[in-house]
């Protein structure tokens, strides 16, 4: 396991590197904070998890962190997050007519992907670029993730293209498309969203946010990996593969321990 996590690492690292930087952002408040104030938290330590079906055991909330990615597994330029990324606030807070629409905005904001909070959560952040990834592990049930996923695969038709508007008052042109994920796992479901929007000073902006949510066994994943600009969605697929192949390895390894 840790071979092949190892094997990825480079090229990850040289696919995320380098993302445009986009004329606009300090217009919009767009930068990290110089003091991180709420950086991402793991969640905390709870009972000993009852068997769920499928293929085993649930994790333990310490096998969900030991499950997470880490920047060792990206690479440079990626570190441990600041905080959240302010244009979470300034572009991904917005408010959309369209129901279904809103509820994926909403999921992306709370990172509630899978509809519930983490078991465990991790931040990275891209210092060059501003770009941030957002990992974590669920803590639902497979049925439960399954029907997260299926709601997911609907929104390239349901919400192919629709208009949100910022707490700030910009508009939107909000675009979501199916995205390429790697074939592992046992279920998955991949997205690109493109929000676009015009500063009030006539700089125009783009945020692209690659989304991932994985089923593996008893357990998930879900990821988003967003910016300023382009984010190779191959970068994405890297790190879904790393991180739904040592979600794998930690469930072997408490399948072994039970």
């Amino acid at each position: 396991m840790t071979a092949a996590i190892r094997t990825r690492a480079l090229p990850l690292a040289a696919l995320a590197a380098g993302l445009p930087a986009l004329s606009g952002c300090a217009a919009l408040g767009l930068e990290h904070p110089p003091t991180a104030e709420q950086p991402l938290p793991t969640v905390a330590a709870s009972p000993t998890p009852k068997a769920s079906g499928g293929d085993g055991v649930l994790l333990s909330d310490d096998q969900a962190r030991a499950a997470l990615l880490t920047q060792t597994d990206l690479g440079a330029p990626w570190t441990a997050t600041g905080g959240a990324a302010t244009w979470r606030d300034g572009l991904l807070k917005a408010s959309t007519t369209t129901a279904e629409c809103q509820r994926l905005l909403d999921a992306l904001y709370t990172d509630e992907l899978l509809g519930a909070p983490a078991r465990a959560a991790v931040g990275l952040d891209d210092p060059d670029t501003g770009a941030q990834l957002r990992y974590q592990v669920g803590a639902r049930r497979p049925a439960d993730v399954d029907a997260a996923l299926a709601w997911l695969r609907t929104m390239p038709e349901r919400c192919a293209r629709f208009t949100a508007t910022t707490q700030n008052g910009l508009v939107e042109d909000v675009q979501v498309q199916e995205a390429p994920l790697p074939e592992v796992g046992d279920a998955r479901q991949g997205l690109r969203l493109s929000l676009y929007t015009t500063t009030s000073d006539e700089q125009d902006v783009v945020l692209t946010m690659d989304v991932a949510a994985v089923r593996v066994g008893a357990d998930s994943l879900a990821l988003t990996n967003g910016g300023l600009g382009d984010v190779p969605n191959e970068a994405t697929q890297a790190a879904v593969q790393v991180g739904a192949l040592r979600l794998a390895a930690v469930r072997k390894q408490g399948r072994a321990e039970v």
